[in-house]
């Protein structure tokens, strides 16, 4: 989690709002969700993430603090920087625990009156006047209004939007280390920008292991349902790599791995909008990659968009109308 968010200014107010649901969510479950380690960023001056932040910061007023180079040894002694990077440290970032979250949501929908169904697959929906019905693999539903949040299956479930979504295959990497440099408390997350790519990665959450993973690159999927899960060589060698450079205390094994997958969209921003076609349908879409750290104020905005046809949220450059979204305008 960061506010000083590289890839748009315009997600800045939505963070703030997120930032506040997580820490309730937080309270609710009487769980910590949210540990603010900080984030350490390095890349070149120029770089989309050093500019990005930047930018970000100074619309917004953020306190994101310039690094002296005489100081990185001390502080951050896991890393090796090139003398002509930047580095840049957010010290209100972090990282969310995904798993705890998403139980956490649950546990307070259910709460709240939700009925949940899970292992049932959406074959179709279609709208008219007033009503929705979804039809699965278990019956049919019928209801006023849809909130439609598909991950990788979005394009089929939008087809007639014809959105220009992309669904790329990433694998993510836990390796090991004997370092303590690297334990949580005393490393913070961390993001480099580098010319073979863009890298990122967490704390040890466990003794001797921490994830590390490419956020850039991966193969198109063609069938989600048909994801290939499994390890490749060219799944470890970029990180290899940034490893070898970077973070000297760290071994090359792949202790373990996971494989998902990101929806893309071509300026890598969000769809959150109103169906074109059916006023009483909602959507959410193409988080690019980027897109967990949003997710209670997203259900806030799509559950305004479904109730009541409008947000005070600041949505508005999401939209499923903008220019990149076109037919041809990639």
């Amino acid at each position: 989690c960061r506010k000083a968010y590289f890839e748009h200014p315009d997600y800045v107010p939505l963070l703030h709002r997120a930032y506040a649901l997580w820490d309730e969510l937080s309270a609710a479950a009487g769980r910590r969700l949210f540990e603010r380690v900080g984030l350490l960023m390095a890349g070149g001056p120029e770089s989309e993430l050093i500019a990005g932040v930047r930018r970000a910061a100074t619309e917004h007023r953020l306190s994101i603090e310039d690094v002296p180079h005489g100081e990185l040894a001390s502080r951050f002694p896991g890393f090796a920087f090139p003398t002509n990077f930047d580095v840049l440290y957010e010290p209100g970032a972090g990282l969310l625990y995904v798993e705890d979250c998403v139980r956490a949501q649950i546990e307070q929908a259910e709460k709240r009156g939700a009925e949940l169904r899970f292992r049932e697959a959406v074959r179709w929906w279609w709208a008219d006047e007033g009503q929705v019905v979804v039809e699965t693999d278990r019956g049919r539903y019928v209801a006023s209004r849809l909130v439609l949040t598909a991950g990788s299956w979005a394009g089929r479930l939008l087809s007639e939007l014809d959105l220009p979504l992309r669904v790329v295959r990433k694998a993510q990497l836990w390796f090991a280390t004997d370092s303590s440099h690297y334990a949580f408390g005393r490393c913070p997350t961390y993001a480099f920008e580098i010319d073979t790519g863009f890298f990122y990665g967490f704390p040890a959450l466990e003794p001797g292991v921490l994830k590390i993973a490419e956020h850039t690159g991966g193969r198109t999927v063609a069938d989600p349902l048909r994801l290939d899960r499994e390890l490749h060589d060219l799944d470890m060698a970029p990180v290899r790599a940034f490893i070898g450079r970077h973070m000297p205390g760290v071994r090359p094994q792949v202790v373990r791995h996971s494989v998902c997958m990101y929806t893309m969209t071509p300026d890598q921003h969000f769809v959150i909008d109103r169906h074109p076609q059916h006023a009483h349908v909602v959507f959410a879409c193409g988080f690019s990659g980027h897109g967990f750290k949003f997710a209670p104020v997203v259900g806030e905005a799509l559950a305004d968009l479904a109730m009541t046809g409008r947000t005070e949220l600041p949505i508005g450059f999401l939209g499923v109308n903008r220019p990149a979204l076109k037919a041809g305008d990639t």
